[in-house]
């Protein structure tokens, strides 16, 4: 190893220069995160090149866990360690009695291993039974029990920070952290040392620590102890996507693929941003515990609810393409549910709630993707004509009829598809319909699973 001329460095020195490198060749830090390019990331970068320990604060499904697991990527693939080592000594300077025993003994000829990247990382989640044990370290009663002393450093049993020396820690959801164990992290952030049980040991440990919080525990029920904040470096704020279609990306990329056997799946474009804009419209409702937040998770289920809704429709219809359509839109409220919580004064509305961001969402699509000049025939369309009827059970082909029957209705819904299959069709054709119902421009009636569109005269 000596002669290959490899050397010591510390793990923020590493990170620093693998960041530099990426940064100077223009590639993304971060390529499975979407929407901080402008806001987090440059923060990011600048505490990564200051060398500082992270705090991330932002609301749940802010992708922090996904941000700090990341950083690992930004470590050298390989790493050297004396074999056998518990907390990953570093050959040219050992920090364990272990490990210097070792080399003393063998000199040049102590066998080490080559640690990979992803070995480098330890998590934990702070939950309220977290002891210092865990974290620190303790007394192994069995090495006791071999014949060692007490006052042998060999006794004890290392914890996960020690463990993830010369890597990086992550602690998820700090401020729920015992006030008395967060104190045990305060030699690890400021002198890089630890203690155990009073014993005069001194581990000059080199980790990176990277925590995250939400802003309601960290700012408002003061959870966080003030001597633990001030040793982070730096502190960065994470947000929910700005814009819709940031949302839409994020949707397609993390949203589990549906595959059945003899299925094909089609989702509108404009059915992903219904999806999305309801996201957005309840991190703007008064209705909605924005303490809690809105999580993109909610988005990423409610859009694997809508395809499920629309494959079992088409399963019972017999139909082979799977194409999501405005009425698969009442599977959303299961799949909501449990991602948001909702306030009211008056018990019960919960469905209410949901439904009425619904039917915003649905309104605020159609009036950004169909244009006004489409839809003055359409209305016209039905004055003087029975009742237009759809539902789950109505089959694609019946739409094309319909378009076939009210040529601007099918002008409108050509205008939001790319290509005009019967399912497509249908689908734009319920946005069409639902939309002049809700800008009120058509009457609605709704019994069951079906519903009836007619003219307001």
């Amino acid at each position: 190893m000596k002669s290959s001329g490899w050397q010591s460095t510390t793990v923020k020195e590493e990170i620093r220069r693998n960041a530099i490198a990426r940064i100077r060749g223009g590639q993304p830090l971060f390529p499975l995160v979407l929407g901080y390019e402008d806001t987090v990331v440059p923060q990011l970068e600048n505490a990564l090149l200051a060398g500082h320990d992270i705090v991330f604060l932002g609301e749940r499904g802010q992708a922090k866990t996904r941000m700090i697991r990341s950083l690992v990527e930004l470590l050298d693939e390989h790493m050297p360690i004396i074999a056998g080592s518990e907390v990953n000594d570093d050959p040219l300077a050992p920090i364990s009695r272990y490990a210097i025993h070792l080399i003393a003994e063998h000199g040049d000829e102590t066998r080490i291993d080559w640690v990979h990247r992803s070995e480098r990382y330890g998590e934990k989640l702070a939950t309220p039974d977290t002891s210092i044990a865990d974290l620190i370290g303790e007394v192994d009663p069995i090495k006791v029990a071999e014949g060692r002393y007490l006052s042998d450093e060999l006794t004890l049993h290392y914890g996960l920070v020690p463990r993830t020396n010369r890597g990086i820690f992550a602690i998820n959801e700090l401020p729920d952290l015992a006030e008395r164990i967060q104190v045990g992290l305060l030699n690890v952030l400021e002198e890089r040392d630890i203690q155990v049980r009073g014993y005069k040991i001194r581990l000059p440990l080199d980790v990176m620590l990277v925590a995250s919080a939400n802003p309601e525990d960290y700012t408002n029920r003061g959870r966080m102890i003030t001597p633990l904040k001030d040793r982070f470096g730096s502190q960065i704020r994470t947000h929910y996507p700005l814009e819709v279609s940031t949302e839409v990306q994020i949707i397609t990329q993390e949203a589990e693929a549906f595959a059945a056997d003899g299925l094909t799946v089609d989702v509108p474009d404009f059915m992903t941003e219904v999806v999305a804009t309801f996201s957005h419209l309840a991190r703007q409702s008064s209705n909605i515990s924005q303490r809690s937040g809105v999580s993109v998770r909610l988005s990423v289920s409610n859009y694997e609810s809508l395809v499920a809704n629309a494959a079992r429709r088409a399963l019972r219809s017999g139909e082979d393409r799977v194409v999501p359509r405005i009425c698969d839109l009442d599977a959303l409220p299961a799949s909501t549910a449990g991602k948001v919580e909702i306030e009211s004064l008056e018990e019960g509305r919960d469905g209410q709630i949901i439904d009425q961001l619904v039917k915003a969402a649905v309104l605020t699509v159609f009036r950004e993707r169909v244009a006004p000049e489409h839809l003055l025939n359409v209305v016209e369309g039905f004055d003087g004509r029975d009742p237009v009827e759809i539902g789950e059970d109505v089959a694609a082909a019946e739409y094309t009829d319909l378009c076939t029957a009210i040529p601007a209705l099918g002008a409108a819904a050509a205008s939001l598809v790319e290509v005009e299959t019967p399912e497509n069709v249908a689908s734009a054709v319920e946005l069409i319909l639902e939309g002049l119902h809700l800008s009120k421009r058509l009457n609605k009636d709704a019994v069951g699973g079906r519903a009836q569109y007619r003219s307001r005269g």
